[in-house]
């Protein structure tokens, strides 16, 4: 299963395991109802890691653009930080490695780092905008 979140981050920040769950995929030996779960799960476990200087966790805040939850249960997510020299750029993988890795039913976890599309904070949700005072 893939989520996506470059196209519409709003909707995904305002309903994300409701967003993951109606994503299209592929045929898999994992049962709809398991996938689920899992994705739920991956969600709850990126609102758990927090940005050192913002207020909110990563999810909220747009800084996760896709994750992909492969046949074997490999959890495959692709984000950025709120700027390429963010002080936590080489810590911020391993927090969300950790995270993800502790769902139940996970078996590894990668992270990719990009910065296209730049983040900007138009990607946050309501949430975060309420978080950081500019809502």
């Amino acid at each position: 299963m893939s989520t996506d979140t470059t196209e519409q981050p709003q909707d995904l920040a305002q309903s994300p395991a409701e967003e993951a769950a109606s994503v299209p995929a592929k045929a898999s030996s994992i049962s709809p109802d398991e996938l689920a779960r899992l994705s739920d799960d991956v969600i709850a476990a990126l609102k758990t890691v927090y940005d050192p200087e913002i207020p909110a966790d990563i999810f909220e805040l747009g800084l996760v653009y896709k994750i992909d939850i492969e046949d074997d249960r490999m959890v495959k997510i692709v984000m950025t930080l709120t700027a390429p020299g963010c002080p936590v750029a080489g810590e911020m993988p391993g927090w969300v490695e950790n995270a993800v890795g502790a769902v139940e039913g996970v078996s590894g976890v990668t992270v990719e780092m990009t910065f296209d599309p730049p983040w900007t904070p138009d990607r946050m949700s309501e949430e975060a905008q309420v978080a950081v005072g500019w809502y």
